[in-house]
């Protein structure tokens, strides 16, 4: 039985922090920002070190509370990696999986060590680019006209008289028909494209998935694409509709360093030079080399746009500091019974923003739901799978370095402990809403593959259906570590909490969700409140729970639908395995 008390664990955790990758974990950089306004105190925590819990094999709100009160408490320190937050963190799931039963998940190891590169740009208040064109040079400012960096962790790197090509959406999707770089050379060259996809910028539902952004409309990926074409350098436009985000985030997210697995670690080509250019600032640039962005970007939401050169060549050079550091993902498992070389796995990230000493008064990320809710599920279902004896293996993967780009799942996806084509699926938890029941539950990618239906039917027993993301334009679908998963071909469910509340419909849910990403979401103010109500999300977890339980217990294979761009990759890699679905 699973009788184990909260200070027990927390004394667990503590002890083993002394020594456990001690040697591994790279100290936190000291901030260097300026003061910040203060933030109002949130309410306060219950104590941590003095509580006792006697935690249950089954998953009950008041374990699940208990989990979260301690992961996402001021002594855990915004759980930020390389730092005693991460030591405390993932000593405490440790200890929580050892109470549970599982086994070590990393081939008798508890932990997987994570490399990473951390690149961050000098000299940015006086660095430009600069674009020769119409018998003069075009400069644009770092920050207010463009941002850049490059992808390939060096020290220097210099972009000299690269050709400038507009290619539209930068899209090469066979299956959908369209290849914006059909009959031009891009190699050396430095690429401008737009943001999104057709679809959603031509308004047809014909073309790829209509407003519903796919990932061909992340721009994670046209920087992959331009990397396999041989680009030199890649530019994006910013919109702020299309781009589902203000100029402002896409400033903060390129004036800190940026966190990258180390090429040894993920090998695909790197474009040496990327960043994005404002709206305003490409018609700039466009109109000095006498043509229309506008008219051009028109254009390119046409089927059989041709790519467009541009009389104008670019020139930046950037320097960089380059740095090295490691992390841990912890991973358990239920070892299955009788196919036990077949794994559903689990994952949610553990990681946190850390504390801000710049702020005043309250300086802790906290994270209590984001993505404190995530750990504190997993544990419970960790639980009641420990106590069971399932046909197949269950993998319980805490994952770090989720907010620096989804390190620690790409990670585990390039050295999983059971190859992916004897990966059923992967279950994954990040910010689970607290509050009320609700009568849905929301699926981001709604369409995509056969686990939502797995999870309609398990949603059915208790009256309630599965409903889609809102707004799929967004790309919600890309933003969470399922996502790598899905790019590796196994069928991924990010399922979260529904908007259709059993009191006050979906106008309470909506405001709810609204509060939340307006008050709370990256900010200091995520933390545990002792007024929530756990009803709506214990419905969440069990409902986690049984379809990981109807996939461990059957033979089943999710499979993505026809026209998933993840369908392909699924396949290939089954056919490379002894297990056809």
């Amino acid at each position: 039985m699973r009788r184990i008390a909260l200070a027990c664990l927390s004394a667990l955790a503590l002890a083993a922090c002394q020594n456990h990758d001690q040697d591994k974990i790279a100290p936190a950089a000291a901030s260097t920002a300026p003061a910040k306004p203060s933030t109002s105190p949130p309410p306060p925590l219950p104590a941590v070190a003095n509580e006792h819990h006697d935690f249950t094999p089954d998953i009950t709100a008041a374990d699940f509370a208990a989990h979260l009160r301690v992961i996402s408490s001021d002594e855990y320190d915004g759980r930020k990696p390389g730092t005693l937050g991460e030591r405390l963190t993932t000593n405490y799931i440790i200890a929580a999986f050892k109470a549970a039963g599982l086994e070590p998940g990393n081939k008798g190891e508890w932990v997987q060590t994570v490399p990473a590169v951390s690149t961050e740009l000098t000299g940015q208040d006086s660095l430009k680019l600069d674009v020769s064109e119409g018998g003069g040079t075009e400069s644009f400012a770092f920050g207010k006209d463009m941002v850049v960096g490059t992808l390939q962790a060096k020290s220097d790197v210099e972009l000299k008289d690269s050709d400038i090509v507009f290619a539209g959406y930068g899209v090469d999707a066979p299956e959908a028909q369209w290849n914006d770089f059909d009959g031009v050379d891009v190699k050396g060259k430095t690429l401008i494209v737009l943001v999104n996809d057709p679809g959603w910028n031509g308004n047809d539902p014909k073309l790829f998935k209509g407003r519903e952004m796919t990932y061909y409309g992340r721009w994670t990926h046209k920087f992959e694409e331009a990397a396999r074409k041989g680009a030199a350098a890649v530019f994006i436009v910013h919109q702020t509709e299309p781009a589902a985000y203000g100029w402002n985030v896409v400033q903060s997210g390129w004036t800190t360093p940026r966190l990258d697995l180390p090429e040894s670690e993920s090998p695909a080509p790197r474009v040496p030079v990327a960043g994005w250019l404002t709206h305003e600032a490409a018609q700039r640039l466009f109109a000095k080399a006498g043509k229309s962005f506008d008219d051009l970007a028109k254009q390119a939401d046409v089927r059989g746009f041709k790519a467009v050169p541009l009389d104008a060549k670019a020139n930046i050079q950037l320097h960089s500091n380059i740095t090295h550091s490691l992390s841990n993902n912890v991973i358990g498992m239920v070892k299955g019974s009788e196919k036990p070389d077949e794994a559903v796995v689990y994952t949610a990230h553990w990681d946190h923003l850390g504390h801000d000493p710049a702020l005043k008064g309250h300086a802790i990320y906290n994270g209590a739901i984001d993505n404190g809710t995530g750990i504190a599920a997993m544990l419970e279902i960790a639980a009641k799978f420990g106590q069971e004896k399932p046909k197949r293996s269950v993998v319980f993967a805490a994952v770090t370095m989720e907010e620096s780009g989804l390190l620690g799942s790409a990670y585990y996806v390039a050295h999983p402990p059971f190859p992916l084509n004897k990966t059923v699926a992967d279950i994954n938890m990040d910010a689970l809403a607290i509050g009320g029941p609700t009568k849905d539950m929301i699926v981001t990618g709604l369409g995509q593959g056969t686990l939502e239906d797995t999870l309609a039917e398990v949603l059915k027993t208790d009256n309630r259906v599965v409903a889609g993301d809102a707004s799929p334009e967004k790309g919600h679908y890309f933003r969470s570590d399922h996502f790598n998963f899905a790019k590796a071909g196994v069928p991924a469910l990010a399922a979260g909490g529904g908007i259709d509340m059993v009191n006050g419909g979906k106008a309470a849910g909506q405001a709810a969700a609204d509060d939340y990403n307006k008050n709370r979401y990256h900010q200091p103010t995520d933390v545990y409140d002792m007024r929530w109500d756990f009803t709506g999300v214990m419905q969440n977890v069990m409902a986690y729970y049984k379809v990981g339980d109807n996939l461990a217990n059957s033979d089943e294979w999710p499979a993505w639908k026809d026209g998933s761009e993840f369908k392909a990759a699924r396949e290939k890699s089954l056919a490379t395995g002894t297990k056809k679905k």
